[in-house]
């Protein structure tokens, strides 16, 4: 069985709203025939050469990675620059490069869910939420006939979704009275004959955002030169917090711990790296309540202490802000690396292809983690790891 390069993109789309990307971010397709066939998906954290190479030795015609390739602006793809060689590669082997990035890390489930749960806590609300966009509610106006098709191109677009339900309308049917002027040119009628016909309301709702992509999608498949339609802004239904949109999660410990014996946890869960995993705080505090946030998280210490939990997770951590935030009281924190806090959205990627598109998708077992040494800790043992470690993930 094969679907299409476009179809996959769609897939992931809807797990992974482009919409919940932060503004700097640079997320969806970045190389590749949307209409050309898949079998076979490869997914990872990073493009790099070698990523890229082993995509296409396992016969991938889709790379699926969380960092973007094209994040920064560049002013050449040349095959003779590092990315530009990366994409040069992947085209003429005919594998298409699709990221998944700030949209993967607040979407529900995305990559903050699956770093809490393979950490023993249960995923709740946000760090820092989605920010409220609202909704409008369309009612549109329409012929009978062409109902179906109008509500068609507005799904497209992206109306018609609540909660867990998309697609969703409600149609009141009615009557249409006009009279076209001298100027028009009528789909139903003539100039100067006033009309009756059999119209459908359409009331269906979409995220304000997207009002003008759904306003372009009605004009195109509307059958009239001048549709009839309302826009009437409206709050967004209240969310259950623990199923809300946003980065970082907060939830309650399995069982609760020391904090030396959360670190050891962490260590022994996570893939293993030569950064290793760094803990700050009293090693005998008792661990109740965690707050994540895959990758580069200082800006959230506020936020998790704010939050009252007693320990947060995250990465890439500077000296001054987590000694600032322990001197405040704040919870205990746990430093790991980039690379190892968001790698378990690998496989929760991999798996949710292969269950919707009913196709082969699998995590390529290479290490993308930048740091090849790590010397002189008090916590390393003669050997080299880290004294505690447990061997939660290769080594190489």
């Amino acid at each position: 069985m094969s679907v299409t390069v476009g179809e996959i993109r769609d897939l992931l789309d809807r797990a992974y709203p482009p919409q919940l990307a932060e503004d700097w971010d640079r997320v969806g397709l970045i190389c590749g025939d949307p209409a050309a066939p898949v079998d076979r998906v490869a997914v990872a954290l990073d493009c790099t050469d070698a990523v890229a190479e082993a995509a296409i030795e396992t016969g991938a015609q889709l790379l699926v990675v969380h960092h973007p390739l094209l994040l920064r602006g560049v002013s050449s793809v040349a095959a003779d620059t590092p990315k530009g060689r990366i994409l040069h590669r992947l085209i003429r082997a005919g594998v298409a490069l699709f990221a998944a990035h700030t949209n993967a890390d607040s979407a529900r489930p995305g990559v903050n869910d699956a770093l809490a749960e393979l950490l023993g806590v249960r995923p709740g609300r946000p760090l820092a939420p989605t920010p409220d966009p609202g909704l409008d509610l369309w009612a549109v106006k329409v012929p009978a006939g062409d109902a179906d098709a109008v509500a068609a191109a507005l799904f497209d677009a992206g109306a018609g979704a609540i909660g867990d339900y998309d697609r969703c309308r409600f149609d009141t049917a009615g009557t249409g009275r006009f009279r076209p002027g001298p100027g028009a040119r009528p789909h139903i009628g003539a100039a100067g004959v006033e009309e009756a016909v059999a119209e459908t309301k359409l009331e269906l709702v979409a995220p304000r955002p997207a009002r003008a992509r759904v306003l372009a999608a009605l004009r195109a498949a509307h059958p009239y030169e001048e549709p009839a339609f309302d826009i009437i802004e409206s709050a967004a239904p209240t969310v259950d917090p623990d199923r809300a949109t946003g980065l970082g999660r907060i939830g309650e410990l399995d069982r609760p711990m020391a904090f030396r014996d959360f670190v050891a946890r962490v260590a022994e869960r996570l893939p293993a790296t030569e950064w290793g995993v760094r803990g700050a705080g009293d090693p005998d505090r008792r661990i109740r309540t965690v707050a994540v946030a895959s990758g580069s998280g200082d800006s959230f210490l506020g936020a998790a202490a704010a939050a009252g939990v007693d320990a947060f997770v995250t990465s890439d951590l500077r000296h001054h802000p987590v000694d600032e935030a322990l001197r405040a009281g704040g919870p205990c924190i746990v430093d790991t690396a980039h690379w190892a806090s968001e790698s378990p959205w690998c496989a929760a990627a991999a798996a949710l292809i292969a269950e919707r598109a009913g196709i082969a998708a699998e995590v390529l077992d290479i290490r993308t983690d930048p740091w090849t040494l790590a010397a002189g800790g008090r916590g390393r043992a003669p050997d080299g790891p880290a004294a505690g470690a447990g061997d939660g993930g290769p080594r190489r």
